[in-house]
């Protein structure tokens, strides 16, 4: 063999070994389709909000994605099935607030401390709002008419973040509204329009189309600034009401969720942020990216769930 023969095998033996190292280096993800649970009905805001992340998910991670309705029970029966599945990467739940006020409000099968969080994607700002046609023009318009005539204020479910605010609403203004609870926005959401009820609370991914059409109107943002996207609309502690809040949006698994598969969600929700087209849709849902990978994403929900039993315990809710 010449020389010029012999350097040639040689270059084309060492690239295939590099490529065969790479490859071997890159985890290959478990499984090839992963469930996406919501205890949301369908137009809920955790459901919207894996239906428009799945097909950016798809892209990035280059895995199938499904989102799957587990309704029950205010999040109970969503709990129980995740945690009870295998730790092989298959089923995720879409955390917020309401899987930790429903474990300490009730007694299910399973709570939050038996699942475990795997990232925060989002923090998303609650805004009351009201029928375009209702004669409340501003929040304290929804104030003076429930101390007058009482009213009726719609949350998404009874163990949620959103009825939360609005008890804490009613404590800040002495008010004695009704709160009505259902098992996801999109039920809420019928009942503003319908005029059941006087607002509702919610966020809004769930309320943009109707915004959109003209069908309602944005009383006040529950949060410390005017978001962006409606710099128009004044917070409620702008309007006197001394109440703020800020709502989180994240996933988790079954407990001993392999490392290789957390370093996998870590590494594509921080590409699924930064990509443009999905930046698009989650700016105009008012969305604000507050990716927290694994270690933190555990610390802080240990630390929002114990913060909100000694709030509930404070006021009596819980003993």
């Amino acid at each position: 063999m010449s020389l010029k023969a012999f350097k040639l095998l040689a270059g084309i033996t060492t690239a295939f070994a590099l490529t065969l190292c790479g490859a071997q280096a890159q985890t290959k993800y478990p499984k090839d389709t992963v469930m996406l649970a919501t205890h949301s009905s369908p137009g809920g805001g955790s459901d919207i909000f894996l239906r428009e992340m799945v097909p950016h998910l798809n892209r990035v991670m280059g895995l199938n994605f499904a989102v799957e309705n587990i309704s029950g029970g205010s999040g109970a029966k969503a709990m129980a099935v995740v945690s009870k599945a295998k730790p092989d990467g298959g089923l995720f739940y879409a955390t917020t607030p309401t899987f930790i006020y429903t474990s300490l409000l009730s007694k299910p099968e399973a709570t939050y401390k038996d699942l475990e969080p795997l990232v925060n994607v989002f923090f998303d700002p609650e805004v009351v709002y009201t029928a375009a046609d209702s004669k409340f023009k501003t929040l304290k318009d929804v104030i003076e008419h429930a101390k007058a005539n009482r009213g009726k204020w719609g949350a998404a479910n009874p163990a949620s973040l959103e009825r939360q605010v609005l008890e804490r609403m009613k404590t800040a203004t002495g008010v004695r509204a009704a709160v009505v609870t259902f098992e996801g926005g999109g039920d809420m959401l019928i009942n503003v329009l319908n005029h059941t009820l006087d607002i509702g609370i919610g966020e809004m991914q769930e309320i943009r189309p109707q915004m959109e059409a003209g069908k309602l109107r944005v009383l006040a943002v529950m949060g410390d600034k005017r978001l962006e996207q409606m710099p128009d609309v004044p917070t409620a502690k702008e309007q006197g009401v001394d109440v703020s809040v800020r709502k989180f949006r994240g996933l988790a698994g079954p407990k001993n969720t392999p490392p290789d598969v957390v370093k996998a969600w870590e590494e594509g929700i921080q590409k699924v942020l930064a990509d443009p087209a999905y930046k698009k849709v989650y700016f105009e849902n008012g969305l604000q990216p507050a990716f927290i990978p694994h270690a933190e994403y555990q610390k802080f929900v240990a630390d929002f769930g114990k913060e909100t039993e000694d709030f509930l315990r404070s006021t009596g809710t819980i003993k």
